[in-house]
């Protein structure tokens, strides 16, 4: 009877008469199949990670090919009984940001500088916040009803209040997008410092952990994957934030002029801001994301995308 294992047959002295005796030894099987099924393994994996980029690419790619088409195609306009001048096409809105090209994107730096600066400070101011709130919770969980608080007051309500104390200059814009981006950081970071494993916390109380230590190698590394969450979610808002105070009270930036341009009917313009701030927070989110997986490659999160993608 054949099998897929070899054998072979060593020579033994018996231990009475010293007559050798046959032993029969089972040697290891044929390496060939095993790097035959790993090489299909490795082609059936490289062929998963082809179709989700496919997927992942040429499916949206394919969506806005097709969505632009019929707005250029007057589809929309059709649809909702809507006029040029209410909702100008792609062409139109390509011609204007051809033309004035190096105003928008001097308003777009101006804009996002506001944004930046503002949500580092309101994120900062949100971390601390959620740090008082952890480690003494009778007096800094006061700090996240105030926080939850300040997120319920509509950006449209605030930003008046405050353009009117900082005035016209950058601050104010700044003040508004930290009012907006202080909440989302201060729950989100407070979520994961309260949420860390009992039994890794337990072990650093056995070890006579000082609390300073427990919270900078377990509460704080605990949190972050919370805290790239909130800075994610604050990419956007702070770019609506920064918009909505221009809105208000501003002589520059990309809500300056798509007030103006509105009021004057040059929509195409309009619409180019709207564009230039979507590619924009776009653009922010992506950087965070990008700096999310540098730091906290060690999270399950982070190997399980490493492992679909």
């Amino acid at each position: 009877m054949k099998t897929g294992t070899a054998r072979k047959t060593a020579i033994l002295p018996s231990q009475g008469t010293g007559s050798p005796e046959p032993v029969l030894h089972a040697a290891a099987p044929a390496a060939a199949p095993r790097k035959k099924s790993e090489g299909r393994t490795r082609a059936s994996a490289s062929s998963g990670r082809s179709r989700a980029l496919a997927a992942g690419i040429l499916l949206p790619l394919l969506a806005g090919i097709a969505f632009l088409a019929a707005w250029q195609l007057e589809l929309f306009h059709r649809l909702f009984d809507l006029k040029k001048y209410q909702l100008p096409l792609p062409s139109a809105i390509v011609e204007a940001l051809r033309e004035n090209s190096s105003l928008l994107a001097t308003y777009t730096g101006y804009t996002l500088t506001e944004a930046v600066l503002g949500m580092l400070a309101g994120s900062a101011l949100g971390f601390v916040v959620a740090i008082a709130a952890s480690g003494w919770p009778r007096w800094g969980g006061s700090g996240l009803s105030l926080a939850a608080a300040l997120n319920a007051v509509p950006i449209v309500a605030l930003a008046p209040i405050l353009n009117l104390w900082f005035g016209d200059g950058i601050g104010s814009r700044v003040a508004i997008v930290m009012a907006a981006t202080t909440p989302a950081m201060a729950i989100n970071a407070f979520k994961g410092m309260t949420s860390v494993d009992p039994l890794a916390l337990d072990l650093m109380r056995s070890c006579a952990a000082s609390r300073s230590a427990v919270f900078r190698h377990l509460r704080i590394r605990s949190s972050l994957p919370h805290v790239f969450t909130a800075l994610k979610i604050n990419t956007t808002a702070s770019m609506i934030a920064a918009i909505v105070g221009e809105f208000f009270y501003s002589s520059r930036g990309l809500g300056y002029l798509l007030s103006n341009s509105i009021k004057v009917a040059k929509m195409p313009i309009g619409w180019s801001c709207i564009v230039l701030a979507a590619v924009a927070g776009v653009l922010f989110y992506l950087l965070v994301e990008g700096i999310e997986r540098r730091f906290i490659k060690w999270h399950p999160s982070r190997r399980q995308a490493g492992v679909s993608r």
